[in-house]
């Protein structure tokens, strides 16, 4: 069988369903839902789920155990040690989906940029697109998995730290984009998190992830590009934050779809800029 070349960083249903069988394909299950929601995404990954999907956790298990801030990015070793124990070797493409369409997959995806893992792709409009088609389902216990040998390089500049957007904040060559809600954005709606401040930092632009999105699917490219056109150049390193940086990955991905290639995620985000009293924080009456 030749080998599998993924066609973009998103892929559609029809694409992942004529190649599902491919031995080089691997496809990932990164749901994850706000806590409010009272859903979990590995139960229902257990009743439900695209055929051989594995289930990837990035908020209790593949994250740095030792932060203090919600699903952090693991060191390289506790990376490559989890995504090998899920099957995964360096030379498999990935497709990573979620149970909203679009949400936490666009994390996963980013984790393995930074990891130095090209080959990997979201599935648009996730599971909820797939089951709209017909296309089949696996229930019940997954099989057992074959552990891969996976190497993680880690490749700093899709990853920022907040020393990093402080410098980088009054730099024309730089921009942050703040995917939360706009109330949220410019203080009039506290942070759902306690202890953390309301507002955002001065020279951010708000860019909340939900107006790149149509039921559960990214706009057309085209559509994506008229939203970063009227905000960035495309000289211009981009640099995504949100509540806890899982969506900051959607407008990093939609931001790769364009074309933009200077892009970086602030891994904190909010709830570490907010509840840093030594951070400076702007808001709008």
């Amino acid at each position: 069988m030749n080998s599998l070349t993924l066609p973009a960083s998103l892929v559609d249903s029809q694409w992942l369903a004529a190649h599902l069988d491919h031995p080089d394909l691997i496809v990932l299950d990164a749901s994850w839902y706000m806590p409010a929601a009272k859903r979990s995404g590995e139960q229902e990954w257990r009743q439900q789920r695209i055929p051989g999907a594995r289930f990837f956790d990035f908020d209790s298990k593949i994250s740095d155990q030792h932060s203090p801030l919600p699903h952090m990015l693991p060191p390289e070793a506790q990376f490559a040690q989890q995504v090998a124990a899920l099957g995964l070797s360096n030379h498999h493409r990935v497709v990573i989906y979620d149970g909203s369409g679009i949400f936490a997959a666009p994390r996963a995806w980013w984790m393995f940029k930074v990891m130095g893992h090209d080959q990997v792709a979201v599935l648009d409009g996730g599971l909820p697109g797939w089951m709209t088609q017909g296309l089949p389902l696996e229930q019940g216990e997954p099989a057992l998995i074959t552990p891969g040998r996976f190497v993680a390089k880690l490749q700093t500049a899709w990853l920022a730290d907040a020393d990093q957007v402080q410098a980088a904040l009054p730099q024309p060559q730089y921009q942050v984009l703040d995917a939360r809600s706009r109330d949220r954005f410019s203080g009039q709606t506290a942070d759902p998190r306690p202890g953390v401040r309301a507002g955002h930092m001065p020279g951010a632009i708000c860019l909340p992830f939900t107006e790149l999105l149509q039921q559960g699917r990214f706009l057309p490219k085209e559509q994506l590009a008229q939203k970063f056109d009227a905000l960035v150049t495309p000289e211009q390193n981009l640099i995504f934050s949100c509540g806890s940086g899982v969506t900051a990955a959607i407008l990093a991905l939609a931001a790769d779809i364009t074309g933009h290639n200077k892009l970086a995620v602030y891994d904190g985000s909010w709830t570490e800029w907010g509840g840093s009293s030594h951070l400076p924080v702007v808001t709008e009456s």
